[in-house]
């Protein structure tokens, strides 16, 4: 399924998610609106390295971030494949790959919009979790 968040295309794996198209849809937009933190939504991660990376993204609170190294740490392995298990991601936004960072850089992001979208989404979430906005 393709979605639009601020006007980047993203492609979603909707065949991962326990949640209708309709639902997930509307889940999305409530995101971009600043009126959803969370998504209710169950995934069924892939029995790999890769849905083992999902696991950590999916933790990673709103408005968070967390380095490739620090991910490959929790997981026994290194920064290098924890970026390409990113990248990998099915399903970005609601496994927020975005909250994934270089110790220096942004590092890169699966969508095909690339690292401006991401800049999008973690700009979004820092800006309602300085300004006290809260979305429950």
């Amino acid at each position: 399924m393709r979605v639009t968040m601020w006007e980047f295309a993203v492609d979603v794996d909707e065949r991962l998610l326990g949640c209708p198209t309709d639902s997930l849809r509307t889940q999305l937009a409530e995101y971009e609106r600043g009126e959803r933190r969370e998504f209710d939504v169950d995934v069924r991660f892939p029995d790999s390295f890769t849905g083992d990376v999902m696991r950590v993204m999916a933790s990673i609170p709103y408005g968070e971030t967390r380095t490739y190294g620090e991910v490959a740490a929790e997981l026994d392995s290194h920064a290098v494949a924890v970026g390409q298990a990113c990248g990998r991601n099915p399903v970005p936004l609601v496994v927020p790959c975005h909250r994934v960072v270089g110790a220096d850089s942004l590092g890169g992001f699966s969508a095909a919009a690339g690292v401006e979208l991401k800049r999008a989404l973690l700009d979004h979430e820092r800006g309602a979790v300085q300004t006290g906005l809260d979305a429950f």
